[in-house]
């Protein structure tokens, strides 16, 4: 993996209005007190000459980082960076040069560290919801179907609001696309594992739908542009993926899908590989899924043409495909496996995951224009993951937390609170009374793996998400509507405001 060419990356700071130096590590032009003079003159000028975009926000992209807390957007700054050759404390994402930045609080309702169902409700709908929820607010009860307590529960997303105002909208996700935070921007269910029929508990058959066909069936899922993502196992294709759940009603649902948009009279194409993918060019509707279950690490991706796209891949084809319409459009991506790195505590996956979705937003930055297209960046949830010790400037992010390997204890910088690192880590066989509890780092041979184990004190089978507030950049139309800390389900409104459509698409009009 390469993070962008330097002088990529001055085009594109150059082109957002920022123009700064970027400071050698221990150099004697960043060691004079001058130096950081210049760079915070350089920086107020910049700001000062800010003034604030009231231009209509005609197309909207929403990227959402699962599981992207602050811990996670720092390091994985530095791996960029040192990807790169640079000490790595000195680099920058493309959306921490925004003009605008602020805070949201991602508790559920119901859950003081929120799951990413009841969170992608709060930011796609509008509404803070319960624990494993999705597309319905508080109202309903996790588990339990009522459908007279779900017609009344069920909230609409910014892509229903979106297709009501003659937008064209698309879903981008590197998991599954029946997953928790796609599914929250078109599906209503009472627990999120509802992706195929056969996790639907019996006396609850007759009351929805599963996931998978609401997409395919129902508004807004079935008018969707374009949806790109995984999940080949929750609409029908044979078993792939054990982590996933398997349709009993022997539905192939991309079958129907082509079907339906036949009837529709729409020209349209189901794609399975990067090589089908990019061919598309013309087409009204488009399927891609590139998985039984979720998408490749991208580190462990095939990157062949009969391989699966990366997330950057994904996002130029989706935006390509939607800039044409008169009325604009609305397009949502997840970069989903941050997160399921996290829950395994493989650190290198989930920074790695983290560069190329910033790679991903310099791609639409790229392609759009910030005078009529309004680009928002933000994370449903942080992780357990800390940044800790005292490492040296330049320090390896993934290395240890000190520069002394003699010193002990020694411990890795990033290091998780839970998780299935602990049986990595801790030693085998009996501890006696006053011994050290954890292997030495030193003896283990697999650090440079992808799917190493960062520690973890507390075992879960799968590491616990962060309850901390999350950041949430913007760019374009009405970003100085993102200014703040504020809910979670602020988010959806101000870009209904933006854009204006939706319920709060009166409140910007001048």
């Amino acid at each position: 993996m390469r993070s962008l060419p330097l002088i990529s990356l001055l085009v594109l700071l150059g082109s957002l209005g920022f123009c700064e130096n970027i400071p050698i590590a221990g150099s004697k032009i960043e060691a004079d007190k001058n130096y950081w003079y210049e760079e915070g003159r350089l920086r107020l000028e910049e700001v000062l000459r800010r003034t604030q975009n009231l231009n209509v926000a005609k197309n909207v992209i929403i990227f959402i980082g699962d599981g992207m807390g602050l811990p996670t957007v720092t390091a994985s700054r530095i791996y960029k960076g040192q990807l790169a050759g640079q000490s790595g404390e000195e680099a920058n994402h493309s959306f921490e040069l925004f003009p605008d930045v602020g805070l949201i609080k991602t508790y559920n309702t119901d859950k003081q560290v929120p799951d990413s169902a009841g969170t992608a409700t709060a930011l796609f709908c509008g509404v803070k919801t319960n624990y494993y929820t999705a597309g319905v607010d508080a109202t309903a009860t996790l588990g339990i179907c009522d459908p007279v307590v779900n017609e009344g529960a069920r909230v609409d997303s910014m892509l229903k609001w979106a297709q009501d105002a003659g937008k064209k909208t698309g879903l981008v996700t590197t998991a599954r696309i029946t997953h928790a935070t796609p599914a929250a921007s078109y599906s209503h269910v009472n627990d999120r594992n509802w992706e195929c029929d056969g996790e639907i508990p019996a006396q609850y058959q007759t009351c929805t739908k599963d996931i998978a066909r609401q997409l395919v069936e129902d508004s807004p899922g079935k008018d969707l542009n374009v949806i790109f993502g995984g999940g080949l196992q929750q609409l029908g294709f044979a078993i792939g993926d054990v982590a996933s759940c398997i349709r009993t009603d022997g539905l192939n649902l991309t079958s129907k899908w082509e079907s339906d948009r036949l009837v529709e009279g729409v020209s349209h194409r189901f794609v399975t590989n990067r090589g089908q993918m990019e061919g598309l060019s013309t087409e009204e509707k488009v399927l891609g899924l590139f998985g039984y279950g979720h998408m490749d690490y991208d580190l462990e991706r095939d990157t062949s043409v009969n391989g699966s796209p990366s997330i950057i891949d994904m996002v130029q084809k989706a935006i390509s495909m939607l800039e044409s319409a008169a009325n604009g459009y609305v397009l949502i991506v997840e970069g989903g496996r941050i997160d399921h790195a996290h829950h395994d505590n493989f650190a290198k996956l989930a920074l790695a995951e983290a560069v190329k979705f910033d790679e991903a937003i310099s791609a639409a930055l790229n392609v759009t224009s910030r005078d009529d297209t309004l680009i928002v960046v933000t994370a449903d949830h942080s992780h357990a993951m800390t940044m800790n010790g005292y490492p040296e400037r330049g320090n390896d992010i993934l290395g240890f937390a000190h520069s002394e390997p003699e010193k002990q204890p020694l411990y890795e910088t990033l290091t998780y609170a839970n998780g299935r690192g602990f049986n990595v880590h801790r030693k085998a066989g009996a501890i006696a009374a006053g011994e050290y509890l954890w292997n030495d780092l030193l003896l283990m041979t697999d650090r440079e793996d992808p799917r190493y184990r960062h520690f973890a004190p507390i075992y879960e089978s799968s590491e616990t998400h962060g309850g901390e507030d999350v950041a949430i950049y913007a760019i374009g139309p009405y970003s100085h509507l993102f200014n703040g800390v504020f809910e979670q389900s602020y988010v959806a409104h101000a870009v209904s405001c933006a854009g204006r459509f939706g319920p709060s698409g009166t409140y910007c009009q001048i």
